[in-house]
C-alpha cells in the first residue's frame, strides 16, 4: 500500500555530514511536521563521507509525517571550482579568466552529474557544463 505524498521539498545548501535543526532545515521541515532531528541524523549518516561538500537533497513528506529523501550530486559550479582549485568565479567572465579546464575533466563532471541534468545525451551534458564554465570565467581547452 502506497503512502500519500503531501509535499516535496528541495534544500540546496546543506553541507554533507553537517545538517543541524537551525535554519534553513528546521523551519522548512517544522512547517510540515517532520521530525527534524531524525532527518538530520539520517542525512548526516548518509553524507558523512562527503563532509564539507554541498549535497542538495530532495525530501518527500508523506501524510503520516514520515519522510524519505534523495541526495543529489553537488552543483556543477562547485565541481568546476573544485577542479580548478578556486574559491569563486570571475566577476567579468568575458574579460578576466580565472583558470583553465580540459575537455576530459568536463566529460568526467558530465558523467557524474548526468542523472541530475535535464538532458538525454552525454554530448548535451558536456555542452551545458562547458557553458557554465565559460560563464564563470573558466577557459575550456580541447
Amino acid at each position: 500500500m502506497k503512502k500519500k505524498i503531501i509535499k516535496k521539498i528541495k534544500i540546496k545548501n546543506i553541507n554533507g555530514g553537517k545538517a543541524t535543526p537551525a535554519p534553513p532545515i528546521g523551519p522548512i521541515l517544522g512547517s510540515v511536521g517532520v521530525n527534524i532531528m531524525e532527518f538530520c541524523k539520517q542525512y548526516n549518516f548518509k553524507t558523512k563521507e562527503k563532509e564539507g561538500e554541498i549535497c542538495p537533497v530532495l525530501i518527500t513528506v508523506y501524510e503520516d509525517k514520515s519522510f524519505s529523501f534523495l541526495i543529489k550530486k553537488p552543483p556543477v559550479s562547485i565541481q568546476l571550482l573544485n577542479a580548478i582549485k578556486k574559491d569563486k568565479g570571475s566577476k567579468e567572465s568575458n574579460r578576466h579568466k580565472i583558470g583553465k579546464i580540459n575537455f576530459n575533466e568536463i566529460k568526467k563532471i558530465a558523467e557524474e552529474k548526468m542523472e541530475d541534468l535535464n538532458c538525454f545525451s552525454i554530448e548535451s551534458a558536456i555542452s551545458m557544463i562547458s557553458g557554465t564554465a565559460r560563464s564563470m570565467g573558466i577557459e575550456v581547452i580541447e
